[in-house]
């Protein structure tokens, strides 16, 4: 360029992020290193050169960048990149970047990218997360037909058909049969109170002899369950499959958004989890039971495969272990005859915070609704130990610890279980609190969810701004620190054998898990999963959006990361672990688990100044 060109370029770079980080020196240096290129529209694409990578600077015009197979990844415009993949991977990237309109793109070339990368962190930082957030968006694409990763607002009827409260059957069952559809919503104040399907026709009018003139609040399902667009399809199948229902409701808070029927799940797609847990549900014996256990493994390696969310693939695991206990219960209480008194299979740690992974071992209990006397100690001893043998014989290998149902200490009743939380609570010594990071964490499999509540809220009323408990819990979980020394380089750990690794469980994924637990029982959350407990916690704000926002996306990297590296494990035939070798990662992996680890470094510190400030 020559020199009376540069300042209005110089300007133009000066007004992007994260070009205004740079020096002036590096900026000049900079500018005058750019070549000037233009797109025409007719030419359908900008040829990359896979041997010459170089950034393209939008000046003006517009581009789509698409996949190999055509799916849209991004749209550019004035001021925005692209190319960068290919500078900070080293390796051609096989997308496509058609012209929308006609384009005047600046060139900057490699060995000037890289020393500017070199110059300021900020620049480096900003490439390396538009990498990060290109490929996770490339990725959503490529999983998105996978049931296990789409949504019901995909599925959806929208625009769903409503009828007031005050409205007679006729009038529904008319708006039906002009509408060609199987379900009406029911609306009372802009709010949905029910829905009434054919089924109800058929059911509570018609086989009643009622006439027409029947109020639809009088036929219809009050109170319907419902689920929200961003559902899982996988979530909204299972729903259908465990009340006998045809049709879902889809709300935004209390506001009608959709309709979503079984119709409408299966026109769509077919769901591998589902059908696994309809074959576990189909058993007759445990010898079968555990012969489609072994299917298991393929579902997770499948799930990975398709790039599932890390969230997403701990909830559709333990969905398949909840199946799984809930058959080994009723097969055993066929062999052993009805319950002596309603109980709760009470699920704790990793299968009660719905994020199973590979390796996982039992930790569960028995709540029973009062004192058994010694016929129901014999029956639930009986029930709890082949229970818990037969998950050892599926694959969920006995807790070393002895956190099993199985064992007399973890099966009491309501007021004993209510009592040991309270000990635990107001005597927060080391044991206790060991036991809290895995006892705080518990859902109910199987039996009545009033008995669980039962529970669920003494033990929540206990924690709720108690702050001697609440610092002496945050002190525990601090004992372990995510792997970073002084540099933020890496601090390894030994696995046992003489190869070192980090520990993403232990050192990442737990630590977060500790982090949302003290916030969620300081504020009587209900909630036991670990991301849904930090969206809870931003919704409240009780943490701010944006670490919140921080610490989920540095839960779902580490989560995810240790998935992909158990998927790698098993693929290569090497034990199955928990532990990451640092150079088996790219120079950019290694910059994104630094800054998840830099996360949960920070939020550690966030809550020792909120729950241990006066102590």
């Amino acid at each position: 360029m020559d020199a009376s060109e540069l300042q209005p370029v110089k300007d133009f770079l000066m007004s992007l992020v994260p070009f205004d980080t740079l020096s002036d020196e590096s900026l000049i240096r900079c500018t005058k290193r750019l070549t000037i290129g233009y797109y025409s529209k007719a030419s359908g694409y900008v040829p990359l050169d896979g041997d010459n990578p170089q950034l393209y600077i939008v000046r003006s015009g517009a581009f789509e960048v698409t996949d190999k197979e055509g799916e849209l990844i991004d749209r550019l415009g004035e001021g925005d990149y692209f190319g960068f993949p290919s500078l900070l991977s080293g390796e051609e990237v096989s997308t496509r970047v058609h012209i929308l309109e006609d384009a005047l793109v600046y060139h900057l070339d490699l060995d000037t990218f890289d020393s500017l990368r070199k110059e300021s962190r900020q620049f480096d930082r900003f490439f390396n997360r538009a990498f990060a957030r290109r490929m996770r968006h490339q990725t959503r694409f490529k999983a998105k037909d996978h049931t296990t990763t789409s949504r019901i607002s995909t599925l959806m009827s929208h625009n769903p058909l409503t009828i007031p409260l005050k409205s007679s059957v006729t009038e529904a069952a008319q708006i039906m049969r002009q509408a060609r559809v199987s379900s009406v919503l029911v609306i009372d104040n802009n709010k949905l109170a029910g829905i009434l399907t054919d089924r109800d026709l058929r059911n509570r009018v018609l086989a009643e002899s009622f006439d027409g003139n029947l109020p639809v609040h009088q036929a219809m399902t009050s109170n319907p369950i419902a689920i929200e667009p961003n559902t899982l399809v996988f979530e909204a199948m299972l729903l259908m499959s465990e009340h006998n229902i045809h049709h879902l409701p889809v709300v935004k808070g209390e506001t009608a958004v959709g309709v979503v029927t079984s119709t409408d799940i299966l026109r769509g797609q077919s769901s591998q989890p589902l059908l696994l847990i309809g074959e576990i549900e189909r058993q007759k014996d445990l010898a079968s039971l555990i012969s489609v256990s072994k299917q298991i493994p393929l579902l997770l390696q499948n799930l990975i495969s398709a790039d599932a969310r890390a969230e997403e693939i701990g909830r559709i695991l333990t969905s398949v272990t909840d199946a799984l206990t809930r058959r080994l219960i009723t097969l055993n209480q066929q062999i052993l005859g009805e319950a002596p008194m309603p109980f709760c299979w009470l699920a704790f740690g990793s299968q009660g915070r719905q994020d199973q992974a590979a390796c996982s071992d039992q930790d569960n209990g028995l709540l029973l609704a009062h004192e058994p006397d010694e016929h129901a100690k014999g029956y639930f001893s009986a029930l709890a130990k082949a229970v818990c043998a037969g998950l050892n014989e599926c694959g969920y290998v006995y807790c070393p610890g002895d956190i099993m149902a199985q064992n007399p200490k973890w099966c009491m009743s309501l007021e004993r279980w209510q009592g040991v939380f309270d000990n635990w609570v107001l005597s927060p010594e080391p044991k206790a609190l060991m036991h809290a990071s895995i006892f705080f964490d518990m859902r109910s499999v199987y039996g009545p969810s009033s008995l669980f509540d039962a529970l669920q809220d003494t033990v929540l009323a206990n924690t709720k701004d108690n702050d001697i408990f609440l610092a002496a819990l945050t002190g525990n979980a601090l004992t372990e620190a995510p792997p970073l020394g002084f540099f933020r380089k890496f601090v390894l750990e030994r696995d046992g054998s003489e190869v070192k690794g980090i520990d993403l469980k232990h050192k990442g994924s737990a630590l977060i898990n500790d982090i949302a637990r003290v916030y969620s029982l300081s504020a009587g959350i209900k909630e036991v999963n670990t991301a849904k407990r930090i969206r809870e916690l931003m919704d409240k704000s009780i943490i701010n959006r944006k670490d919140a926002l921080n610490l989920a996306d540095a839960h779902e990297f580490i989560a995810h990361m240790r998935l992909a590296n158990q998927g790698h494990q098993h693929t290569d035939g090497r034990p199955v672990s928990n532990y990451l070798m640092p150079q088996e990662l790219s120079s950019l992996v290694r910059h994104q688990l630094r800054d998840a680890f830099k996360v949960v470094h920070d939020a550690q510190s966030g809550t020792k100044m909120k729950f241990m400030r006066s102590f």
